[in-house]
């Protein structure tokens, strides 16, 4: 049951996030193969890549937590408790913050990428899923599933600035610069 899948910024590596094991698998794009297979908790669901590739980070549904994942050698570097259902993943251009969708929580789980700590969560629509940013890291863009619509977030102030209904159960958004 592949989930999410997640390239690295130079193209090297491929995230599989398999929701029925409990494992992300570590595709070498060379060589079109699985290198490494690790156990990151239930329901894995999405993955993302520091822009450095100094690490990679994958949700876990059901474990309730968010994996960091220390590269070159992807190995498990840290797992971080994250309230609610962790979904969907997205990284600051710079690098330095982690966005994380909870699902039936709603929320946005902010954590500090030179730590691996939460360091705070923003409130929004019902069962927030995906999430994208700006190529400026200013402004997140959260599909909020039964509320129908889409939170608006100023990062700066790491608050809710507008809700703009989109139709029936938006489950993924896309920013294109």
């Amino acid at each position: 049951e592949p989930e999410g899948v997640a390239t690295s910024p130079d193209g090297r590596w491929v995230y599989v996030t398999c929701e029925g094991t409990g494992v992300v698998e570590v595709v070498n794009t060379a060589t079109a193969k699985v290198e490494k297979e690790l156990s990151v908790g239930g329901r894995p669901r999405a993955a993302a890549f520091l822009p450095d590739m100094s690490k990679a980070y994958v949700s876990s549904e059901t474990g309730g937590t968010l994996t960091a994942i220390a590269l070159p050698g992807h190995t498990i570097a840290k797992t971080i408790k994250i309230e609610g259902r962790p979904m969907g993943i997205v990284v600051s251009p710079d690098g330095k913050t982690v966005y994380v969708t909870t699902g039936r929580s709603a929320t946005v789980v902010v954590v500090d990428a030179t730590k691996d700590e939460v360091v705070g969560s923003i409130p929004v629509g019902e069962r927030p899923w995906g999430i994208a940013i700006t190529p400026d890291g200013h402004t997140l863009y959260v599909a909020n599933g039964p509320s129908d619509d889409v939170s608006i977030i100023d990062t700066a102030s790491r608050k809710e600035t507008a809700r703009v209904k989109v139709g029936s159960r938006p489950w993924g958004v896309v920013v294109v610069p």
